[in-house]
Protein backbone atom coordinates (compact mmCIF):
# COMPACT_ATOMS: atom_id res chain seq x y z
CA UNK A 1 0.00 0.00 0.00
CA UNK A 2 1.15 3.55 -0.68
CA UNK A 3 0.47 5.41 2.93
CA UNK A 4 0.94 9.08 3.96
CA UNK A 5 1.00 9.73 7.56
CA UNK A 6 0.19 13.65 8.34
CA UNK A 7 1.41 15.14 11.72
CA UNK A 8 2.00 18.81 12.33
CA UNK A 9 5.42 19.54 13.24
CA UNK A 10 8.40 18.13 13.46
CA UNK A 11 9.38 18.38 17.48
CA UNK A 12 8.95 15.78 20.25
CA UNK A 13 4.92 16.04 20.65
CA UNK A 14 3.30 12.29 21.76
CA UNK A 15 1.52 12.70 18.41
CA UNK A 16 4.43 13.22 16.16
CA UNK A 17 6.17 10.30 17.85
CA UNK A 18 3.61 8.04 17.21
CA UNK A 19 3.75 8.91 13.75
CA UNK A 20 7.51 8.24 12.90
CA UNK A 21 7.27 4.95 14.76
CA UNK A 22 3.99 3.73 13.35
CA UNK A 23 5.12 5.13 9.87
CA UNK A 24 8.53 3.25 10.31
CA UNK A 25 6.84 0.18 11.41
CA UNK A 26 4.66 -0.18 8.20
CA UNK A 27 7.91 0.77 6.07
CA UNK A 28 9.17 -2.30 7.55
CA UNK A 29 6.09 -4.25 6.70
CA UNK A 30 6.87 -3.73 2.99
CA UNK A 31 4.76 -0.33 2.70
CA UNK A 32 5.23 2.89 0.46
CA UNK A 33 5.14 5.29 3.23
CA UNK A 34 5.84 8.78 3.48
CA UNK A 35 5.45 11.41 6.06
CA UNK A 36 4.10 15.00 5.42
CA UNK A 37 4.52 17.46 8.53
CA UNK A 38 5.44 21.24 8.82
CA UNK A 39 8.69 22.90 9.26
CA UNK A 40 8.45 25.26 12.02
CA UNK A 41 11.35 27.90 11.75
CA UNK A 42 14.14 26.62 10.19
CA UNK A 43 13.28 23.02 11.49
CA UNK A 44 14.49 20.87 8.25
CA UNK A 45 14.11 17.51 9.87
CA UNK A 46 12.45 15.50 12.75
CA UNK A 47 13.75 15.42 16.30
CA UNK A 48 15.49 12.12 15.71
CA UNK A 49 16.80 10.63 12.60
CA UNK A 50 14.06 8.21 10.80
CA UNK A 51 14.35 4.95 9.10
CA UNK A 52 15.41 5.77 5.48
CA UNK A 53 13.02 4.06 3.88
CA UNK A 54 10.28 6.40 5.33
CA UNK A 55 9.87 9.39 2.88
CA UNK A 56 10.11 12.96 4.81
CA UNK A 57 8.05 15.87 3.15
CA UNK A 58 8.74 18.72 5.49
CA UNK A 59 6.76 21.94 4.43
CA UNK A 60 8.49 24.99 5.13
CA UNK A 61 6.58 27.09 8.01
CA UNK A 62 8.03 30.67 8.15
CA UNK A 63 7.86 32.53 11.67
CA UNK A 64 5.14 35.36 11.94
CA UNK A 65 6.12 37.64 14.98
CA UNK A 66 2.91 38.73 17.02
CA UNK A 67 0.96 36.00 15.22
CA UNK A 68 -1.54 34.51 18.11
CA UNK A 69 -2.21 30.95 18.41
CA UNK A 70 -5.43 31.03 16.34
CA UNK A 71 -3.79 32.72 13.43
CA UNK A 72 -0.70 30.43 13.89
CA UNK A 73 -3.63 27.38 13.67
CA UNK A 74 -5.49 28.74 10.73
CA UNK A 75 -1.86 29.30 8.76
CA UNK A 76 -0.73 26.04 9.79
CA UNK A 77 -3.67 24.22 8.28
CA UNK A 78 -3.80 26.59 4.83
CA UNK A 79 -0.11 25.82 4.33
CA UNK A 80 -0.40 22.39 4.84
CA UNK A 81 -3.29 22.22 2.36
CA UNK A 82 -1.61 24.11 -0.30
CA UNK A 83 1.39 21.81 -0.04
CA UNK A 84 -0.29 18.71 0.37
CA UNK A 85 0.05 16.61 -3.20
CA UNK A 86 0.30 13.02 -2.25
CA UNK A 87 -0.94 10.12 -4.38
CA UNK A 88 -0.95 7.47 -1.70
CA UNK A 89 -3.97 4.99 -1.17
CA UNK A 90 -4.39 6.08 2.34
CA UNK A 91 -3.83 9.22 4.19
CA UNK A 92 -3.63 9.11 8.11
CA UNK A 93 -4.23 12.36 9.63
CA UNK A 94 -2.44 12.24 13.05
CA UNK A 95 -4.38 15.60 15.10
CA UNK A 96 -6.70 17.80 14.44
CA UNK A 97 -4.71 20.31 11.82
CA UNK A 98 -3.42 17.75 9.51
CA UNK A 99 -6.80 16.35 9.02
CA UNK A 100 -8.08 20.24 8.61
CA UNK A 101 -5.34 20.64 6.21
CA UNK A 102 -6.17 17.52 4.14
CA UNK A 103 -9.55 18.06 3.97
CA UNK A 104 -9.11 21.71 2.81
CA UNK A 105 -6.98 19.88 0.00
CA UNK A 106 -9.20 18.28 -1.41
CA UNK A 107 -8.49 14.71 -0.33
CA UNK A 108 -10.49 12.86 2.43
CA UNK A 109 -8.70 10.88 5.33
CA UNK A 110 -8.30 8.49 8.33
CA UNK A 111 -7.69 10.30 11.40
CA UNK A 112 -6.17 9.00 14.72
CA UNK A 113 -7.84 10.87 17.61
CA UNK A 114 -5.96 10.82 20.41
CA UNK A 115 -7.65 12.60 23.17
CA UNK A 116 -10.21 15.45 22.84
CA UNK A 117 -9.08 18.83 23.39
CA UNK A 118 -11.30 21.20 25.37
CA UNK A 119 -10.52 24.68 23.14
CA UNK A 120 -12.68 27.73 23.43
CA UNK A 121 -13.01 30.01 20.73
CA UNK A 122 -15.27 29.44 18.36
CA UNK A 123 -12.67 28.88 15.15
CA UNK A 124 -10.98 26.43 17.32
CA UNK A 125 -13.48 24.69 18.50
CA UNK A 126 -14.82 24.74 14.72
CA UNK A 127 -11.42 23.32 13.48
CA UNK A 128 -11.69 20.70 16.43
CA UNK A 129 -15.08 19.55 15.60
CA UNK A 130 -14.45 19.25 11.96
CA UNK A 131 -11.86 16.81 12.19
CA UNK A 132 -13.59 14.76 14.02
CA UNK A 133 -16.69 14.93 12.25
CA UNK A 134 -15.40 14.84 8.43
CA UNK A 135 -12.62 11.93 8.05
CA UNK A 136 -13.50 9.01 6.22
CA UNK A 137 -12.85 6.41 8.94
CA UNK A 138 -11.75 7.11 13.01
CA UNK A 139 -9.03 5.32 14.98
CA UNK A 140 -8.47 5.72 18.59
CA UNK A 141 -5.48 4.27 20.94
CA UNK A 142 -7.91 3.40 23.61
CA UNK A 143 -11.17 2.22 24.37
CA UNK A 144 -11.90 5.16 26.61
CA UNK A 145 -11.53 7.89 24.26
CA UNK A 146 -13.20 5.71 21.63
CA UNK A 147 -16.32 5.94 24.04
CA UNK A 148 -16.32 9.98 24.28
CA UNK A 149 -16.12 10.38 20.85
CA UNK A 150 -19.33 8.16 20.84
CA UNK A 151 -20.95 9.81 23.15
CA UNK A 152 -19.90 13.44 22.28
CA UNK A 153 -19.77 13.06 19.07
CA UNK A 154 -22.18 10.20 17.53
CA UNK A 155 -19.04 8.44 15.67
CA UNK A 156 -17.79 5.05 16.37
CA UNK A 157 -13.88 4.62 15.86
CA UNK A 158 -11.73 1.80 15.63
CA UNK A 159 -9.40 0.98 18.79
CA UNK A 160 -6.26 0.49 17.99
CA UNK A 161 -3.10 0.53 20.74
CA UNK A 162 -0.16 2.73 20.94
CA UNK A 163 3.02 0.69 20.15
CA UNK A 164 5.52 1.28 22.60
CA UNK A 165 9.55 1.42 22.03
CA UNK A 166 9.64 -0.77 25.51
CA UNK A 167 13.63 -2.33 24.49
CA UNK A 168 15.22 1.20 24.42
CA UNK A 169 14.10 2.39 27.95
CA UNK A 170 14.76 -1.19 29.41
CA UNK A 171 18.11 -0.86 28.04
CA UNK A 172 18.73 2.50 29.59
CA UNK A 173 17.72 1.17 32.74
CA UNK A 174 20.73 -1.89 32.58
CA UNK A 175 24.29 -2.02 32.03
CA UNK A 176 24.97 -0.43 28.97
CA UNK A 177 22.38 2.73 30.45
CA UNK A 178 24.24 3.42 33.91
CA UNK A 179 26.73 6.31 32.42
CA UNK A 180 24.14 8.05 30.83
CA UNK A 181 21.61 7.63 34.01
CA UNK A 182 24.76 8.13 36.37
CA UNK A 183 25.22 11.58 34.42
CA UNK A 184 21.53 12.59 35.01
CA UNK A 185 21.67 12.00 39.13
CA UNK A 186 24.98 13.17 39.33
CA UNK A 187 22.93 16.66 37.63
CA UNK A 188 20.12 16.47 39.52
CA UNK A 189 20.41 14.14 42.48
CA UNK A 190 17.37 11.90 42.85
CA UNK A 191 14.51 13.32 41.22
CA UNK A 192 10.72 12.97 40.57
CA UNK A 193 10.15 13.61 36.88
CA UNK A 194 7.57 14.82 34.67
CA UNK A 195 7.12 15.50 31.01
CA UNK A 196 5.78 17.34 28.62
CA UNK A 197 6.47 20.72 30.17
CA UNK A 198 4.79 22.86 31.55
CA UNK A 199 0.58 22.99 30.76
CA UNK A 200 -2.78 23.01 32.09
CA UNK A 201 -3.37 19.15 30.70
CA UNK A 202 -0.39 18.16 32.24
CA UNK A 203 -1.87 19.01 35.73
CA UNK A 204 1.92 20.79 36.60
CA UNK A 205 0.53 22.94 39.14
CA UNK A 206 -1.46 20.19 40.73
CA UNK A 207 2.40 17.83 41.02
CA UNK A 208 4.43 21.07 41.95
CA UNK A 209 1.55 21.04 44.86
CA UNK A 210 2.03 17.41 45.64
CA UNK A 211 5.68 18.16 45.49
CA UNK A 212 5.47 20.84 48.16
CA UNK A 213 3.75 18.36 50.43
CA UNK A 214 6.12 15.93 49.91
CA UNK A 215 8.86 18.10 50.80
CA UNK A 216 8.35 17.97 54.37
CA UNK A 217 9.10 14.42 54.65
CA UNK A 218 11.60 14.12 51.49
CA UNK A 219 14.09 17.12 51.53
CA UNK A 220 16.73 14.87 49.13
CA UNK A 221 13.98 15.13 46.18
CA UNK A 222 14.08 17.46 43.25
CA UNK A 223 11.02 18.07 40.62
CA UNK A 224 12.25 18.34 36.96
CA UNK A 225 9.87 19.19 34.34
CA UNK A 226 11.35 18.06 30.87
CA UNK A 227 9.90 18.67 27.42
CA UNK A 228 7.15 21.10 26.30
CA UNK A 229 7.50 22.41 22.82
CA UNK A 230 4.58 23.36 22.12
CA UNK A 231 1.81 25.46 19.53
CA UNK A 232 0.07 27.02 22.09
CA UNK A 233 0.62 29.73 24.52
CA UNK A 234 0.51 28.30 27.82
CA UNK A 235 2.38 31.97 29.38
CA UNK A 236 -0.62 32.60 31.60
CA UNK A 237 -0.52 28.95 33.15
CA UNK A 238 3.18 29.19 33.26
CA UNK A 239 3.08 32.12 35.52
CA UNK A 240 0.83 30.93 37.71
CA UNK A 241 3.13 27.96 37.97
CA UNK A 242 6.36 29.85 38.83
CA UNK A 243 4.03 32.15 41.54
CA UNK A 244 2.88 29.35 43.65
CA UNK A 245 6.26 27.83 43.17
CA UNK A 246 7.63 30.83 44.81
CA UNK A 247 5.34 30.75 47.65
CA UNK A 248 5.29 27.22 48.46
CA UNK A 249 9.34 27.60 48.18
CA UNK A 250 9.83 24.96 45.92
CA UNK A 251 12.52 25.49 43.04
CA UNK A 252 12.02 22.94 40.11
CA UNK A 253 14.33 22.12 37.44
CA UNK A 254 13.02 22.78 33.91
CA UNK A 255 14.57 21.34 31.51
CA UNK A 256 13.16 22.41 28.12
CA UNK A 257 12.99 20.29 25.02
CA UNK A 258 15.00 17.49 25.11
CA UNK A 259 18.05 15.78 22.93
CA UNK A 260 16.26 12.13 21.76
CA UNK A 261 19.08 10.06 23.32
CA UNK A 262 18.94 11.85 26.43
CA UNK A 263 15.47 11.07 27.21
CA UNK A 264 15.19 6.83 28.59
CA UNK A 265 18.07 7.19 30.57
CA UNK A 266 16.71 10.82 32.53
CA UNK A 267 13.63 8.70 32.77
CA UNK A 268 15.73 5.19 33.65
CA UNK A 269 17.16 7.39 36.58
CA UNK A 270 13.87 8.58 37.71
CA UNK A 271 12.60 7.93 41.49
CA UNK A 272 9.62 8.34 40.22
CA UNK A 273 7.32 9.71 36.83
CA UNK A 274 4.28 11.71 37.79
CA UNK A 275 1.78 11.62 35.33
CA UNK A 276 -0.83 13.44 36.26
CA UNK A 277 -2.63 14.68 33.32
CA UNK A 278 -5.96 16.18 33.47
CA UNK A 279 -6.42 14.14 29.60
CA UNK A 280 -4.63 11.20 28.17
CA UNK A 281 -5.33 9.24 25.18
CA UNK A 282 -2.85 6.52 26.16
CA UNK A 283 -0.04 7.03 28.07
CA UNK A 284 3.09 6.50 26.35
CA UNK A 285 5.48 8.59 28.70
CA UNK A 286 3.97 6.66 31.64
CA UNK A 287 4.39 3.52 30.01
CA UNK A 288 7.90 3.81 28.92
CA UNK A 289 9.17 4.51 32.46
CA UNK A 290 7.08 1.29 33.29
CA UNK A 291 9.67 -0.30 30.89
CA UNK A 292 12.65 1.37 32.27
CA UNK A 293 11.15 0.38 35.87
CA UNK A 294 10.16 3.61 36.73
CA UNK A 295 7.94 3.46 39.24
CA UNK A 296 4.61 5.67 37.97
CA UNK A 297 2.09 8.08 40.21
CA UNK A 298 -0.47 8.79 37.78
CA UNK A 299 -4.19 10.63 38.19
CA UNK A 300 -7.03 8.14 38.53
CA UNK A 301 -9.04 8.59 34.67
CA UNK A 302 -10.32 5.77 32.56
CA UNK A 303 -8.50 6.00 30.24
CA UNK A 304 -5.02 5.17 32.39
CA UNK A 305 -7.15 2.11 34.50
CA UNK A 306 -7.78 0.59 31.21
CA UNK A 307 -4.36 0.92 29.38
CA UNK A 308 -2.40 0.54 32.80
CA UNK A 309 -4.47 -1.67 34.86
CA UNK A 310 -2.55 -2.17 38.36
CA UNK A 311 1.00 -1.54 36.82
CA UNK A 312 0.88 2.27 38.51
CA UNK A 313 -0.31 4.08 41.73
CA UNK A 314 -3.19 5.98 40.91
CA UNK A 315 -4.18 9.39 43.22
CA UNK A 316 -7.44 11.20 42.34
CA UNK A 317 -6.00 14.63 43.80
CA UNK A 318 -3.27 16.23 45.07
CA UNK A 319 -3.26 15.21 48.16
CA UNK A 320 -2.92 11.80 46.73
CA UNK A 321 -0.23 12.39 44.20
CA UNK A 322 2.01 13.18 47.24
CA UNK A 323 1.34 10.37 49.06
CA UNK A 324 1.99 8.39 46.00
CA UNK A 325 4.94 9.75 45.05
CA UNK A 326 5.82 9.53 48.88
CA UNK A 327 5.19 6.06 48.69
CA UNK A 328 7.04 4.95 45.72
CA UNK A 329 9.88 7.23 46.32
CA UNK A 330 10.62 5.12 49.56
CA UNK A 331 10.17 1.93 48.06
CA UNK A 332 6.70 0.77 49.90
CA UNK A 333 3.56 -0.41 47.87
CA UNK A 334 5.23 0.27 44.75
CA UNK A 335 3.27 -2.08 41.72
CA UNK A 336 5.84 -4.96 40.47
CA UNK A 337 8.44 -3.47 38.49
CA UNK A 338 8.34 -6.72 36.53
CA UNK A 339 4.85 -6.28 36.15
CA UNK A 340 5.45 -2.63 34.22
CA UNK A 341 7.77 -4.17 32.10
CA UNK A 342 5.75 -6.72 30.63
CA UNK A 343 2.99 -4.67 30.12
CA UNK A 344 5.16 -2.07 28.20
CA UNK A 345 6.23 -5.34 26.40
CA UNK A 346 2.88 -6.09 25.01
CA UNK A 347 2.07 -3.60 22.96
CA UNK A 348 4.56 -2.81 20.09
CA UNK A 349 4.84 -0.78 17.16
CA UNK A 350 4.73 -4.25 15.09
CA UNK A 351 1.31 -5.13 16.60
CA UNK A 352 0.67 -1.51 15.79
CA UNK A 353 1.20 -1.49 12.36
CA UNK A 354 -0.43 -5.01 11.58
CA UNK A 355 -3.59 -3.36 13.37
CA UNK A 356 -3.43 -0.52 11.10
CA UNK A 357 -2.45 -2.56 7.92
CA UNK A 358 -6.08 -4.41 8.30
CA UNK A 359 -7.75 -1.59 9.18
CA UNK A 360 -6.33 0.10 5.98
CA UNK A 361 -7.04 -3.26 3.35
CA UNK A 362 -10.35 -2.81 4.72
CA UNK A 363 -11.15 0.71 3.61
CA UNK A 364 -9.34 -0.06 0.63
CA UNK A 365 -11.32 -3.44 0.22
CA UNK A 366 -14.67 -1.56 0.84
CA UNK A 367 -14.08 1.09 -1.81
CA UNK A 368 -13.53 -1.58 -4.90
CA UNK A 369 -9.60 -1.26 -4.35
CA UNK A 370 -9.57 2.13 -5.51
CA UNK A 371 -8.31 4.98 -3.54
CA UNK A 372 -9.97 4.42 0.45
CA UNK A 373 -9.81 7.86 1.05
CA UNK A 374 -11.08 9.56 -2.00
CA UNK A 375 -14.59 9.96 -0.85
CA UNK A 376 -16.16 10.86 2.79
CA UNK A 377 -18.13 7.55 4.05
CA UNK A 378 -18.01 6.94 7.75
CA UNK A 379 -16.56 3.31 8.43
CA UNK A 380 -18.60 2.37 11.70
Amino acid sequence: MRIAQITYSTKPRGGVVHTLALSEALAARGHEVEVWTLGRGDDTAFFRPVDPAVRLRIVPFAAVDGEDVGERIERSIDVMAQAFSSDAEIVHAQDCISANAVIAAGRACVRTIHHLDAFTTPRLIECHDRAIHEPTARICVSRAVAAEVAELYGHAATVIANGVAAERFETAAGPRGAAARAAWQARLGRYVLALGGIEPRKGSIDLLEAFAQLCGTRPDLALVFGGGETLFDYRPYREEFERRAAELGVTPVVLGTLADDDVPPLVAGAAALGFVSTKEGFGLAAMEALAAGTPVVARDLPVLREVFGDAVTYAHDVSGIAAGLARVTAGRGAPDAERGRRLAHSYSWDAAAAAHEEFYRDLLGAKGGGRATDDLVDHR
